[in-house]
């Protein structure tokens, strides 16, 4: 081992830290999380055995498999979230109606624990909203673009009657000071006339 080792292993790091948390950033990651740790007490706690000192709490029952059919469910439905993002609202709604079956089929829903955190993880994949890239240059007349990037059109420079001279704004801007709704030609100046 050199005395270079440490910085090369943290910057590895630091940047495996970045790559993840880009790939955080582009899906709803908390969603399948949350979604994924509801289903994992669904469809434990029926086949767990609990020991009390000598006494062992089977509670496994016959709706054993459906609390396994839902908590696999719900576990591939997290798993969905975090790798195909365009199946978000229907993995979330799906995890809510599981989360709310899994009342009634696995224990009050793996003794609530994971009725709650499939709920909140279905929620979040349901209002989950791609964020949108920052465009440079933001402004009305920025880069030359119009409003939804198409080229801008660029005011002439004659007059209300053919006359050349100064650009005017647009009609309705109040670039120059004057209400919204006056026309250009209705300007002398600066002064409103008419």
């Amino acid at each position: 081992m050199s005395a270079e080792t440490p910085v090369q292993s943290a910057g590895t790091f630091a940047r495996l830290r970045l790559r993840f948390r880009d790939w955080r950033g582009t899906r709803p990651f908390w969603a399948g999380l949350f979604t994924i740790l509801g289903g994992v007490p669904i469809a434990y706690f029926p086949y767990a055995t609990l020991k009390l000192g000598t006494m062992s709490l089977t509670m496994a029952t016959t709706a054993g498999a459906g609390s396994l059919i839902i908590g696999v469910l719900l576990i591939t439905l997290g798993l969905t979230m975090w790798f195909q993002q365009a199946t978000r609202v229907f993995a979330g709604v799906a995890a809510i109606i599981l989360a709310l079956v899994s009342l009634v089929v696995s224990n009050i829903g793996g003794f609530l624990i994971g009725f709650l955190l499939a709920m909140l993880g279905g929620a979040l994949a349901v209002a989950w909203v791609p964020g949108k890239t920052e465009e440079t240059g933001k402004g009305r007349r920025a880069a030359g673009k119009g409003p939804k990037g198409e080229g801008a059109v660029e005011p002439s420079s004659e007059g209300p009657a053919g006359e050349t001279g100064g650009t005017h704004a647009p009609y309705g801007t109040g670039d120059d000071g004057t209400a919204e709704g006056v026309r250009p030609e209705a300007h002398n100046g600066g002064y409103r006339v008419g």
